[in-house]
């Protein structure tokens, strides 16, 4: 194999290890917290896209992982009813997780990239979107906010990523 071939080689699979591991830790957090449940997907999520609409509020689907409601509350995601009532105490949550040691009690270290997406729902939803940094090699978790992580960014450089 060429040198270029295993650099090749093992970036993929470091993208296919960061995915998996990504994804268990969404599924981890959302298995300790409460009040969470996962996006709906389908005609759910359709649905909640369409509530939110309603109210003047357009985001894409990908701009959150989770949502939490109130304590006690359950919503049907099939049913408009449903969702319209519940949509206004609704918080639309971002998970993000690392698996480095270089990350400290304080989630300096923690390096993840924001979507355009997301930047956008937090925006428009504003104190009803939230981000959830977790620590997977400690379990810990610090829930903040897009404009929160911003301003104690230690640096940041943008870049446009593009599918043809």
């Amino acid at each position: 194999m060429k040198p270029v071939e295993v650099i090749l080689a093992k970036r993929a699979h470091l993208a296919r290890l960061a995915n998996q591991q990504g994804a268990a830790g969404e599924a981890r957090m959302l298995a300790d917290m409460d009040n969470w449940v996962p996006r709906p997907r389908g005609k759910g999520l359709q649905i909640l896209l369409a509530a939110l609409r309603e109210t003047g509020i357009t985001i894409k689907a990908s701009s959150f992982d989770a949502i939490e409601l109130p304590d006690g509350q359950e919503v049907d995601f099939n049913n408009p009813d449903s969702v319209r009532d519940a949509l206004p105490k609704m918080v639309f949550i971002e998970i993000k997780t690392a698996n480095q040691h270089r990350v400290k009690d304080d989630f300096s270290g923690f390096f993840f990239a924001l979507t355009e997406s997301e930047i956008s729902a937090a925006e428009v939803l504003k104190s009803r979107h939230r981000v959830a940094l977790r620590n997977n090699l400690t379990g810990e978790v610090l829930i903040t906010s897009i404009p929160e992580i911003l301003a104690r960014a230690k640096s940041s450089s943008w870049q446009l990523s593009v599918q043809l």
